[in-house]
């Protein structure tokens, strides 16, 4: 018998495959449609490893799966190759980034093809490349023409070693997500993206897509979008008005104090010319810069400090104390909030520096209330607790009266009805060479002016010397070539935008060129598009829930606004992969040296269809795994196996005798019993129980053979081969095409026709009937599921444990419920 050798086979159909095309998708309008897509990944140095196989090997197999059920399959790759890492190393190295991207994507690729995956590589672009960036310029000046790109000068978040400004969603607890070093606030002049104008719309759509929940959690915390109550107030002795903002208002007669984030640009006029005003500003520039580093979490460790200001609260709670509170936010409705005693951080900073509390609301349990009332606890129901003033809502449940008190305080001229968000705008500017030019012209006379598209793109120049200067210009401002220029608009000398764009504008609408990669003449064709989009299946990891995730849904349906798009969702389905560990439990990395590459594995003779089960089979495919080299050893066993039974026992040379029914039935009902559970199982995504269901049925096939010889194989033996190949096919498609090939086929199993299981050979012959005596169970029978009631009693009578309980005593009744049990009275 010729072994099962992958080294040999698997270079051999992946030749193939390329050269025939197998994978390359046209829009057949006679097929539904499928689009499978990972995400887009940046090419790195670092080689792949086998936490990363794990992504591909999931769309391959979904996408496998649908083109044998039929579908017209779109499965793409490419490269996100703009960012950080490959300027860093030209930094470092003196490698242009073009080069280093390059063979990076030429690596990449080659370990994808050495997996076997499918894809459809005539598609394949490249983000850094000028046929791509052009259109992620056109969208640029698409939004600033829509009034959505605009540019300020603000505090920014900074990273001191990239030498970048970082966008709010690439800041986590005060560290820069890339290079993982502190950031720090600095003021320079940006582009945004007016995302904020889209909130309603990211929060409300979110209930129409079959993403996880946690993943659309993190989108609706990250809107933070909360109705409440804005409320104006005078600043005491001073021409000053304040206003604050409250999603929870219900107790308003409770304000005893206001607080204003530490970073609020109104908090250095407010302190102007007190005696306290130094150390105020610099005990909140300390607020910050701990905030900064430590993150937003810490609302243990409230600090603050009085301002020496007081507003006359027009509610009539007083003057009340302004003070400044580590855990107010600026960007977060008006960023200066009117506190009590029914908010948990307020009533601890309250109690922190001794100022004045007033419950008003209490529970109905009155104990509890007491405790309340004595501030001993802090009580926060606004829906059941009940409040004790105003005199107008005295003993009513705030939950059931909040319409009536909006209306009360809009009725007196006391706040207005408002929505705030915790969103900010996407900033999009970057002083990095390493990123697609922002296509803007700055002209004395004229200002800001966008580039004429027929002058797209804006090139990135070669240039020497990748260091930005670390003074908030990119690199680009040192190419006089690329910076002088004329104003469109005038015609007068101008300069151009030396900002790049954040990488992710360029992920933003990736999945639409795919659709129609070699259009030079827009970015994508309607009809293409209309065809293939949107996504059906995204796949890949949870880390951008709020970044990409978020900026992919504002630009599409910024798109569909102006009518170049019939969809405003991008992905439909969203799969959220667990992610796979290293065998100690902790996750792969470079830097510390426990990656594990999928090519030393193929190289030690395992092969790529027995690293793909194993991405599979180590466990539901959402949830975090250790990697296990047993656990490879065990899949590359299970493909000896089929390859044994296929090659030695059900060959296309043995005999076709026919052979008895007794001995075919066992075969079919395994056989269709292993379609149902795979099938049923792969539309689930439960790729590690259909694994084991195959394993199952091998195991049932093996049996088989000592009551049907395979000397005398019947057509059963080779109906059994070719749809477990079949079932087989996504999972570990080298092999499964390879025996395929030698059963005599000469059309791909890949295009073949998923099998159907028949229902009549998944009829149980016997089923389980328990057996009470006197109302407890004492034995169970395997009887047909067609037998009478007397059958049945008479069966149950005539077991021997029943016999021990009823021997030699009365019967007074028997029943028979059927399919369930039979029932003895004695």
């Amino acid at each position: 018998m010729q072994r099962y050798n992958p080294k040999e086979i698997e270079p051999k159909w992946q030749k193939i495959w390329e050269d025939q095309g197998l994978y390359h998708a046209s829009e057949d309008p006679d097929k539904p449609k499928k689009y499978v897509l990972e995400y887009f990944p940046y090419p790195s140095g670092a080689a792949m490893h086998v936490g990363h196989v794990r992504n591909y090997t999931i769309g391959d197999a979904v996408s496998r799966y649908y083109r044998m059920q039929g579908f017209n399959v779109l499965h793409p790759m490419g490269w996100d190759s703009f960012g950080l890492p490959a300027e860093n190393y030209a930094i470092k190295t003196g490698v242009s980034p073009r080069k280093a991207i390059d063979d990076n994507t030429s690596h990449f690729k080659q370990q994808l093809m050495q997996m076997g995956f499918g894809y459809d590589w005539s598609r394949e672009i490249d983000s850094s490349k000028p046929e791509y960036y052009r259109w992620t310029q056109e969208f640029f000046l698409l939004l600033h023409k829509r009034g959505l790109a605009y540019q300020q000068e603000s505090l920014q978040w900074w990273c001191p070693v990239d030498k970048t400004v970082l966008a709010n969603e690439q800041v986590e607890n005060g560290k820069c997500w890339r290079c993982g070093n502190d950031v720090e606030k600095k003021s320079l002049k940006q582009w945004f993206f007016k995302i904020t104008d889209y909130a309603d719309r990211l929060l409300q759509d979110l209930d129409e897509l079959d993403w996880s929940e946690s993943i659309k959690s993190m989108q609706r915390n990250w809107i933070g979008r909360s109705e409440g109550m804005r409320f104006k107030a005078p600043v005491k002795d001073t021409e000053l008005e304040i206003e604050t903002f409250s999603a929870h208002f219900e107790a308003f007669t409770a304000d005893t104090f206001v607080v204003i984030a530490p970073d609020h640009p109104m908090l250095s006029v407010l302190v102007k010319g007190l005696p306290e005003e130094q150390e105020v500003l610099d005990f909140s520039a300390e607020m910050v810069k701990k905030r900064d580093t430590q993150g937003y979490a810490d609302e243990e460790h409230v600090e603050g400090i009085f301002t020496g200001r007081y507003i006359i609260d027009p509610v009539g709670n007083g003057d009340l104390p302004i003070w400044v509170a580590s855990y107010a936010l600026s960007h977060y409705g008006t960023g200066i909030v009117k506190c009590s005693a029914h908010d948990e951080r307020d009533f601890r900073f309250a109690k922190k520096y001794g100022i004045t509390l007033k419950p008003v609301l209490f529970p109905e349990d009155p104990e509890k209330a007491k405790k309340v009332k004595n501030l001993e606890i802090c009580f926060t129901d606004m829906k059941k607790g009940i409040l004790t003033s105003p005199l107008e809502f005295d003993g009513k449940k705030a939950g059931e009266n909040r319409q009536q008190i909006i209306e009360y305080l809009e009725g007196k001229g006391l706040a207005t009805k408002t929505v705030s968000y915790k969103i900010r705008d996407w900033l999009i500017s970057r002083q990095r060479y390493w990123g697609a030019p922002i296509p803007i012209i700055h002209c004395p006379k004229d200002g800001a002016v966008a580039v004429p598209s027929d002058q797209l793109p804006v090139k990135l120049p070669e240039i020497e010397s990748y260091e930005p200067s670390g003074d908030g210009r990119s690199p680009l401002a040192r190419v006089p070539e690329f910076v002088n220029t004329t104003c469109p608009t005038c015609g007068g000398p101008a300069e151009r935008e030396t900002d790049t764009m954040d990488g992710f504008a360029c992920s933003s609408w990736y999945f639409l060129r795919f659709a129609d990669p070699h259009n030079d003449k827009a970015a994508f064709s309607a009809d293409k598009a209309k065809f293939w989009l949107p996504v059906d299946d995204y796949i890949g990891g949870a880390e951008h829930a709020v970044m990409h995730l978020l900026y992919a849904r504002f630009w599409t349906k910024v798109m569909y606004d102006a009518e170049l798009i019939k969809f405003n969702e991008p992905f439909t389905t969203l799969r959220n992969q667990g992610m796979i560990l290293a065998p100690d439990g902790q996750k792969m990395s470079k830097s510390k040296g426990n990656t594990i590459e999928p090519g030393g594995l193929i190289d030690q003779g395992y092969g790529a269809d027995a690293i793909r089960l194993m991405e599979l089979f180590i466990g539901p495919w959402d949830q975090a795994a250790n990697w296990s080299v047993e656990g490879l050893g065990g899949t590359y066993r299970f493909l000896n196996r089929i390859w044994t039974l296929i090659h030695e026992d059900m060959s296309i040379d043995s005999p076709t005798i026919l052979a008895q029914d007794a001995e075919v039935l066992p075969i079919q009902k395994t056989l269709n019993k292993t379609i149902k559970k795979v099938t049923n199982d792969l539309e689930n995504l439960s790729f590690n129980t259909a694994i084991a269901a195959m394993m199952e049925c091998v195991n049932e096939l093996y049996k088989a053979k000592e009551q049907v010889k395979f000397d005398q194989a019947a057509p059963i033996w080779r109906q059994a081969g070719e749809q477990l190949l079949q079932l087989l096919a996504p999972f570990a498609p080298h092999i499964a095409e390879e025996l395929w090939s030698q059963l005599g086929h000469t059309q791909s199993i890949h295009v073949s026709q998923w099998p159907k299981w028949d229902e009549k050979y998944l009829v149980e012959d016997t089923i389980t009937i328990a057996v009470q005596v006197n109302g407890k169970v004492r034995a169970e029978l395997r009887l047909s599921p067609d037998v009478t009631d007397k059958d049945a009693i008479a069966a149950a009578k005539a077991d021997p444990k029943i016999q021990e309980y009823i021997a030699g005593k009365d019967l007074k009744k028997s029943i028979y419920i059927k399919g369930r049990l039979v029932s003895l009275v004695v």
